[in-house]
């Protein structure tokens, strides 16, 4: 078997053995996932549902809203059914999997504003009619239109990364306790810094979702290497476009701030995250031009794009650890990690979905079966993330494993540094 076909790889060694490092004073104070330590924020937010637990009052459809002990959701940038992850946020809440989240308000200013009437226009607005019918969920164009919070609110910010530094500051301004924010949070390190500045006067925990930092794949893998000495950790990943010019130009224009910011971001995060990555700890990068691919091609607006279809990368630190990374944009649905020993012989190999989630996986597919692949194969963990943020909004429970921005922050210095370097060695 090929290791790299259609894949998405990252190993890890060390020259004494495989381990898993906690955050080193190399890396800035703000460099954390989050922990329980954070009394303050937790008390503030927990101070009147101490006694209330989540799981008692799960909302049934025409639910009025937030009950005590959940927290009320805010939905900032839906997209399309079927396509936006936003929408498959929303289907993850309204059906009742995140117990500790309401979700009660859905912001949507292009769906149900001037793009309307134009491609995923009248089927968003179908969604929408049937959603607030059944659940009482309401559809907003503007986060200022949003009253005063009835519950603890979090907003979860799912719409354009270059939108994301002012959604921040409104659901900041509109009452929010909590921010969940998709990857990579903003479109430069010096936004989200900004953002993160700004967050930390206004006492705001932002939470961000880099759902492989709570995988089981990832889990059972930083595990199992543990146990063998000198080992090497891979994880693989995939893209499921079409390998044409059309698909990969809309893609390009798409996720415009490039592979390595968009796709590549959340192993990015679990290198930051587990493993001790930083710009100031990285020694060498090396791109293997034998599997890497970069194109400039025009996306649907006529603009032409520069981008990764697939990379591959080492990384040396100074600590003396060595990382590689892959990334196919057609590569195919399915995830996997391995651990190889030090003769290259692999030893273990886990898969997302595991056996026991592809029953599960195929349900989803029948159920929606026009969706896109990849959030199937990651439903539990996007669960899991939702859940965690919602009940420490509501209860001010630690969010166990999540990443803070402090680490969305150093994946993105990441990712801005290693760009450049390997577009260069590609030419």
């Amino acid at each position: 078997m090929k290791l790299f076909i259609t894949a998405f790889l990252l190993t890890a060694t060390t020259t004494s053995g495989f381990t898993i490092s906690s955050t080193t004073s190399r890396q800035p104070t703000y460099l954390r996932i989050s922990q329980s330590s954070k009394t303050d924020t937790s008390t503030n937010l927990a101070k009147d549902f101490d006694d209330t637990s989540p799981e008692d009052v799960t909302p049934p459809s025409n639910s009025s809203g937030a009950k005590v002990g959940q927290a009320e959701v805010v939905l900032v940038g839906c997209g399309a059914p079927n396509r936006g992850m936003g929408w498959y946020h929303a289907v993850q809440m309204l059906e009742g999997r995140c117990p500790s989240a309401s979700l009660d308000y859905i912001i949507e200013p292009w769906f149900l504003g001037p793009g309307s009437e134009g491609p995923g226009g009248p089927e968003f607005n179908e969604w929408a009619t049937t959603t607030k019918s059944t659940y009482n969920t309401q559809f907003l164009t503007s986060v200022a239109d949003l009253p005063t919070p009835a519950q603890p609110r979090v907003a979860l910010i799912s719409g354009r990364t270059a939108d994301n530094p002012r959604l921040l500051n409104e659901c900041i301004d509109a009452g929010c306790k909590c921010i969940y924010l998709e990857k990579p949070g903003a479109p430069t390190v010096k936004e989200l810094e900004e953002m993160m500045e700004c967050a930390e006067k206004a006492g705001i925990e932002v939470l961000m979702g880099y759902n492989k930092n709570v995988c089981k794949y990832v889990r059972k893998t930083r595990e199992f290497a543990e146990t063998v000495p000198g080992s090497h950790v891979t994880f693989v990943s995939n893209n499921a476009y079409e390998n044409t010019p059309e698909s990969l130009g809309e893609c390009f224009e798409r996720n415009a701030e490039g592979m390595l910011k968009n796709m590549a971001i959340h192993e990015l995060a679990l290198l930051v995250s587990f493993y001790d990555v930083s710009v100031e700890n990285i020694e060498s990068v090396v791109a293997d031009k034998d599997f890497s691919s970069m194109q400039t091609l025009p996306g649907p607006s006529g603009k032409e794009f520069t981008d990764f279809d697939k990379i591959k990368f080492t990384i040396k630190t100074k600590t003396g650890k060595e990382v590689s990374v892959a990334a196919d944009r057609c590569g195919g649905t399915d995830s996997y990690a391995t651990v190889t020993d030090t003769n290259g012989e692999e030893v273990f190999r886990y898969w997302m979905p595991d056996e026991e989630d592809k029953a599960a996986v195929q349900t989803l597919q029948a159920k929606y079966p026009t969706a896109m692949p990849y959030f199937f194969t990651q439903d539990p963990d996007y669960v899991t993330v939702k859940e965690r943020v919602a009940k420490f909004t509501a209860t001010g429970e630690e969010a166990e494993g999540l990443a803070t921005i402090g680490i969305a922050v150093e994946t993105l210095r990441v990712a801005e540094y290693l760009t450049p370097l390997l577009m260069e060695q590609l030419k």
